[in-house]
């Protein structure tokens, strides 16, 4: 019987629903407690026990692939994003690598707005400050009054800019790499160099994959490019933030405000001082949350996980099941 390392932690609380596919199909499951991702030393504890894993941003190592192999033949993450596997590792054990592209495009996007109209129209400092008893009125902005930069013109960034046009806002791009002038032309977006989308933008997203040039690319530097009211928004990896740098630019008034669903520890520790910080928003990387895109990856991440496997279900019922509410977006 093949075994399967289960730790995806959005498919964790339904996992009766997904056991009679797993025993239909011979496929004994490790259930191991899961706080947000397994690290590498909880992984390594199952070290040649199983051959493929249904998985979050678990820490998947060199050193952890190696010691899974040879054993481990396939990944399957929830998601889309890779960048906890070491993907060179996986490729040289001859390890298969599966996830579902442009899964949460519609809801990360809408997310990134919603932060947008929060700090513009201050509506949940206005909340907070009429239920304390004090009829204050805050001064807001009209989005039309207002520029946003993308950083990472991906299937994400360019829905983020399709939204904020028909907010009239200003639309600022950058990205390392030629974007469809197409869609730079209907969108009216002007792509930028970085140094001047951050000079130039009122708001800031971040939509870019963690990869190495985009590793702190909000460092020091950066930061103190960018508007004394400039908001950043990151709903991208926590680690394209400097973390340190962001708190203390909060904190000497740098900039505004920061918009945060990811953190370069999760879950953020209790200690962090953003907890602490008025001038920022914050959320548990939550932002893909939707039932229709979730129901949606639980199964493709089944299907992946059969697939890389070699195991047939064609003509079966799982081969039905939901498909993505994103399938008119590109992959």
């Amino acid at each position: 019987m093949l075994r399967i390392l289960f730790s995806a932690p959005y498919m964790l609380p339904f996992l009766d629903r997904f056991r009679p596919y797993f025993s239909k199909y011979g496929l004994e499951l490790i259930v191991p407690e899961v706080n947000e991702r397994l690290g590498e030393k909880q992984i390594m504890g199952f070290a040649g026990e199983f051959d493929g894993t249904i998985c979050g941003d678990d820490q998947y190592s060199k050193d952890v692939l190696s010691a899974c192999s040879p054993r481990l033949k396939v990944i399957s993450k929830w998601g889309t994003g890779i960048d906890s596997i070491d993907q060179q590792a996986a490729a040289e054990l001859g390890i298969k690598i599966f996830r579902t592209p442009n899964a949460f495009t519609l809801p990360v996007a809408d997310t990134v707005m919603g932060y947008v109209l929060a700090f513009a129209r201050r509506q949940p400092w206005m909340d907070r400050e009429v239920k304390s008893g004090n009829w204050e009125k805050l001064t807001g902005h009209s989005l039309s009054e207002r520029s946003l930069g993308v950083i990472g013109v991906g299937n994400i960034g360019k829905a983020v800019l399709m939204r904020a046009k028909a907010f009239g806002m200003q639309l600022l791009g950058n990205d390392i790499i030629e974007i469809d002038p197409e869609f730079v032309r209907v969108a009216g977006v002007k792509m930028l160099a970085l140094q001047d989308l951050l000079t130039r933008a009122d708001y800031i997203s971040l939509n870019c994959d963690l990869n190495p040039s985009s590793y702190h690319i909000i460092n020091k530097e950066n930061l103190s490019r960018m508007k004394s009211s400039a908001v950043v928004i990151n709903t991208a990896r926590g680690q394209v933030i400097d973390e340190s740098a962001l708190i203390k630019a909060l904190e000497t008034g740098t900039i505004a405000g920061a918009a945060m669903d990811v953190f370069e520890v999760e879950p953020l520790p209790g200690s962090s001082r953003l907890l602490d910080m008025d001038n920022v928003m914050l959320a548990p990387h939550n932002a893909n949350s939707s039932p229709n895109a979730w129901e949606y990856v639980h199964w493709n991440t089944i299907r992946n996980l059969l697939d890389g496997l070699g195991i047939a279900y064609s003509g079966d019922e799982i081969e039905r099941m939901p498909e993505s509410s994103n399938s008119n977006q590109e992959d």
